[in-house]
Parts: C-alpha cells; sequence; structure tokens
C-alpha cells in the first residue's frame, strides 16, 4: 500500500469519527419509579370516598388531615389489590410488613408525613417482560413494589398570585413498582410503561390514565461510556404524563447529559421536570445529597401479616394475564403474532374475542371482524366495546352465515353487519332474507349468469385465453353485480374458470 493510499484512509477513518454522533460512544442507565393508584373505593388507610373529579376538598377528612389524635387502619382490599400486582410480576411477597413514617414538608403533604413501606416492600424482585420493536425480548428486573398513600395535589395556574390545594387524593393508595436500573433507551422505558399499564388495566387494580394521574412515571437517568462498570451521575425526571412523553424526555435528557459530559461540564444531582411543549426538561431542585426524610416506623398501624392462605387466595382469582392470553391465541389458535398482539392489548378486547369463541370455532374470522368492521365502526363513532350494540353472539352469527354459505362474506360485512347494529334484537338470518341477499347456487341461475357476463365482454373472453389469467377477477365482478351479490363466489368462480377454459 502506498503512502498516498494510507494517508487517504487515514483520514476517512479520522473524519468518520469526528462526524460519529458522541451519543453512540455511551450508554443510558436508566431506573423507573411508577406510581399506580388503585382502584379501591376508600382510601389506603381511613373511610375517605377515594373519587377523581369531585369538588375540591370534598373526599377529605380529619384522618388524612392529620389532626391530632386521628388514627390510620389497614385496607384490606388495597393489599388485595397490591398482591394481585407482585404476583403477576413473579414477585416475592413478604409475610411481615412494617410501615413507616416519610417525612418532608410540603404543601399538599398534610401530615407533614406520607405513609409507606420501607425496610418492608410488599412485594421484591420480580419482572415485567416487554417485547421491543426489532422483535427481541426483554425481561426488566424490579427492585420491589411497596404500599403507600399519595399526597395532595398543588395547582398552580389558576391563579395568579397563589399556589391552591386540594386534598382529594391526598390518602389515596399507591403502590410505587421500581425497576432496577437495567433500561437503556427512552424505547426500552416507553415499552414498559406501557406493559405495565395494560398489567394492571387486565387486573382490575388502575385505570392507567396517566393524563389524570392515576399512573405517573419518574425516571432516574444517568449516562457513561460503554464498557464502564461505575453508574453516572444521576437525575431524576418527573412529570411525563404520556408515554409519548416518557420516551421524549429520556431521549432529551440522554442527549444533553453526553454533550455536558463531551464538554467536560460536571452534571449534578437534580431533580428535573418535562416540558412537553418544548420537548426539553428543566432543573426544578438540586439534590447534591440524598434527602433525608428520617424513616421511622408508623407507630400507629400494626405490622401487615401476610398469610399464605391469603396469597392463595388472591391467586387462585387472578384473570389470564396478557402473555398468556397472547400464547393461547398463537398457540391453540392459529393467529398470526400481529393478530394476537393486537386482540391482547386491550382485556375488554382479548375478552370479547374469547365471548365469540364461545359460540364459533373459526378463530381467523371472529379476529378479523374484531380487527376489521367492529374496530372501524368504534372509531367512527368514538365509543368504547362497552358501549357497542352487538354481544359476541351477533358477531359469531355473520360467521356462521358465511361458513355454511348462506350468504357472502362481503353481504356479511358491508350490508348485514350495519343492518344488525340498527336491529340488534333481530337475527343475521332473518335480516339477510328480508333484504334478499341469501347466496343462490343454483346452477341454471349461475350458469345464466356466467353466459350473459362472458357475452358482455368477448375481447376480455379471447385475452383470458390468450393467457390474461388476472381478468378472471372482471368476470366475477360483473356475475356479482348482476346478481345483486347473491351468487355464490366459490361456486361461481369455479363454473367461470371451466367455461373460460373448456
Amino acid at each position: 500500500m502506498d503512502y498516498a493510499h494510507s494517508y487517504v484512509i487515514f483520514a476517512v477513518n479520522l473524519r468518520n469519527e469526528f462526524m460519529a454522533n458522541p451519543v453512540d460512544k455511551y450508554e443510558a442507565v436508566i431506573g423507573l419509579e411508577i406510581h399506580t393508584q388503585l382502584l379501591t373505593k376508600t382510601k389506603a388507610f381511613s373511610t375517605d370516598i377515594a373519587e377523581y373529579g369531585a369538588m375540591p376538598n370534598t373526599n377529605v377528612s380529619v384522618v388524612n388531615l392529620g389532626h391530632p389524635g386521628t388514627l390510620p387502619r389497614h385496607n384490606k382490599e388495597a393489599v388485595n389489590m397490591a398482591l394481585r400486582v407482585g404476583l403477576a410480576c413473579g414477585c416475592d411477597i413478604t409475610s411481615y410488613c412494617l410501615y413507616a413514617r416519610k417525612n418532608y414538608f410540603y404543601a399538599d403533604l398534610p401530615k407533614g408525613y406520607q405513609i409507606t413501606q420501607d425496610k418492608t416492600p410488599l412485594c421484591t424482585g420480580g419482572s415485567v417482560r416487554i417485547k421491543k420493536e426489532d422483535g427481541s425480548v426483554k425481561d426488566v428486573l424490579l427492585t420491589r413494589i411497596h404500599m403507600e398513600e399519595d399526597s395532595g395535589k398543588s395547582i398552580h395556574d389558576m391563579d395568579l398570585h397563589n399556589s391552591l390545594i386540594d386534598y382529594n387524593r391526598a390518602g389515596t393508595t399507591l403502590v410505587e413498582i421500581v425497576t432496577e436500573p437495567v433500561l437503556r433507551s427512552g424505547e426500552e422505558a416507553g415499552l414498559f410503561v406501557s406493559e405495565v399499564r395494560k398489567l394492571v388495566r387486565y387486573l382490575d387494580v388502575c385505570d392507567g390514565n396517566m393524563e389524570e394521574g392515576s399512573l405517573r412515571c419518574d425516571a432516574n437517568i444517568s449516562v457513561r461510556l460503554k464498557g464502564a462498570t461505575e453508574f453516572g451521575t444521576k437525575v431524576e425526571v418527573k412529570n411525563m404524563n404520556s408515554i409519548s412523553n416518557v420516551r421524549k424526555a429520556i431521549e432529551f435528557e440522554v442527549e444533553r447529559q453526553v454533550e455536558a459530559v463531551e464538554k467536560g461540564e460536571k452534571l449534578v444531582q437534580e431533580t428535573r421536570s418535562f416540558d412537553a411543549v418544548k420537548g426539553i426538561t428543566f432543573s426544578m431542585r438540586a439534590k447534591e445529597v440524598a434527602t433525608d426524610y428520617r424513616y421511622f416506623p408508623e407507630p400507629d398501624l400494626p405490622p401487615l401479616i401476610v398469610t399464605d392462605e391469603w396469597i392463595d387466595k388472591v391467586r387462585a382469582n387472578m384473570p389470564k394475564l396478557p402473555e398468556e392470553l397472547y400464547n393461547e391465541f398463537t398457540s391453540d389458535y392459529g393467529l398470526s403474532h400481529y393478530d394476537a398482539s393486537v386482540l391482547t392489548e386491550n382485556k375488554e378486547v382479548a375478552q370479547y374475542y374469547l365471548d365469540i369463541l364461545g359460540h364459533t370455532a373459526n378463530f381467523k374470522a371472529a379476529a378479523n371482524y374484531l380487527m376489521g368492521p367492529v374496530k372501524a365502526y368504534l372509531n367512527r363513532n368514538a365509543i368504547e366495546l362497552s358501549d357497542f350494540a352487538l354481544k359476541p353472539r351477533h358477531i359469531a352469527d355473520l360467521i356462521r352465515l358465511v361458513d355454511d354459505g348462506t350468504v357472502s362474506n362481503a353481504v356479511a360485512e358491508q350490508k348485514l353487519f350495519g343492518a344488525l347494529i340498527e336491529r340488534p334484537d333481530e337475527t343475521a338470518l332473518s335480516i339477510a332474507e328480508e333484504m334478499n341477499v341469501i347466496q343462490n347456487s343454483d346452477d341454471d341461475f349461475l350458469d345464466g349468469l356466467i353466459t350473459k357476463a362472458l357475452e358482455a365482454f368477448p375481447d376480455k373472453v379471447e385475452e383470458y385465453k390468450n393467457g390474461k389469467k388476472g381478468l378472471l377477477g372482471l368476470f366475477m365482478g360483473e356475475v356479482m353485480k348482476q346478481s345483486g351479490g347473491k351468487a355464490d363466489p366459490k361456486l361461481t368462480s369455479q363454473k367461470l374458470r371451466d367455461k373460460l377454459e373448456a
């Protein structure tokens, strides 16, 4: 290799190194804390109603306002829900739990402390599996799932000069799901939050509404050179009220930290907030040292003792979870991975699909109806499946009419489906008879239609015979048009081929 050639290679490598994105030299280290508000009727440690949307400061009492002499008490249903989350994640359950007081002063924390679980979280270990966009899977390891009470809500945009406080949320039951620092990108974090939200909805323990704050995510983010083992300076990012914002906030923060490190700037441990409009994070408060919450055992709550019998009872009443249904749909019903993913994304949809299968064994047709006509109708009318007029048996009836050759699939979807929605008290068959769309398989009837169709396009008949087999669709369309959709498509197609190739 001559000197000039070596110089060119060196210059190209130097240019590529210079132009490479510096982010590629680093890896992100991300841990998430997801606060999940449980769907209990009453709050964590009192009989106050837990209800979103009530008039400010109406669902409060002396207990949650921290009046002297008041005593908290355990909420058994809250523990049941927390156990369901832990069992679904494969956690170890702690049999002897002590609650603690986490002390800090903030305007929306009326007692001046938060009742939580410190040394003895209800659930430890476990994992949540995510499916990445490249088809790979990753088990996101959990540190713990613990129970605690929520704070009130500070409102800063209703008064020009003052912050307003609504204590309705104070004392509401939370479980906090804490991951190990094993996430490496905004994509993985978003997938994890999405999977947790789907899981708690399947378990009927949380509505997962991030916009209303019933599921909230905080991210602890640091960066380090690829191959390094020591963690970088951790920054906490709050106020991400959608899965999209979780991704965007983390991606911005990773780039910000890498840029700072590359410039030789010192990162500080701090809490930052995410501005969704500008797509940036900004500093809220520095945390150079860990906050001293002065945890100590909650003196007014007896230990929570969770027996094996209690755990077994909760486990016995667990619903089928998304991954279990996904495997069932692909293995037992032969659905594609795409179909199974769509059908299990929402518990209501998955259950509706299973209910259809209680009336038909045509697994694929049932999936097609849900993902096709049903979904289109729901989207077009902006309604949920719970408000849909047709019951699963109605969809099964439409499928049966097609399977036994009574009507064509096109007629069932395009005519009977809409008519049945308007008249759900009638049967699909009676409507088909009234609309005169029952398929006709009579040989003389079909032969007559086929003859007319071929006579209408004599030049196309010659082209077909000369090798343009795709023209069969033209003739099929003409026969179906003349029959008003009543010609049996399968039989008609066979008869057309026989006639054209005779």
